[in-house]
């Protein structure tokens, strides 16, 4: 069982945004879909890009490089890469699906705190 760590306070995400925190090592995508915050690995497992500068939906965010997507509730793959056909199953034998990791999140106050 790890520590809450402050990761933002509750001003700096509004509504339906995500943004990138480093905390105590780790690169974590911080978002806020209908009043609840979620925190996840920030690098998609894919190809490594940040999953910060890709598209929220709702509580699924979407990998920049790729298309990927994955749901920020509970870090399964929605989507493995956004390849058509016969390239998406080869694309899935050399790198199989892999979810994110997610991390518990609690607010006190005004302040965000997640598990690390």
């Amino acid at each position: 069982m790890g520590k809450f760590v402050e990761a933002a306070r509750i001003g700096d995400l509004p509504e339906g945004t995500m943004k990138e925190v480093s905390l105590q090592g780790h690169n974590i995508l911080l978002a806020r879909v209908g009043g609840k915050y979620h925190a996840a690995e920030n690098i998609c497992p894919h190809m490594g890009a940040k999953l910060s500068q890709g598209k929220l939906d709702g509580a699924v965010v979407t990998c920049p490089r790729h298309g990927s997507r994955f749901d920020l509730k509970d870090g399964n793959v929605v989507r493995w890469t956004n390849f058509p056909g016969p390239v998406s199953t080869i694309a899935r034998v050399i790198k199989k699906p892999q979810g994110l990791k997610t991390y518990q999140v609690k607010v006190e106050g005004d302040r965000i705190q997640v598990e690390v």
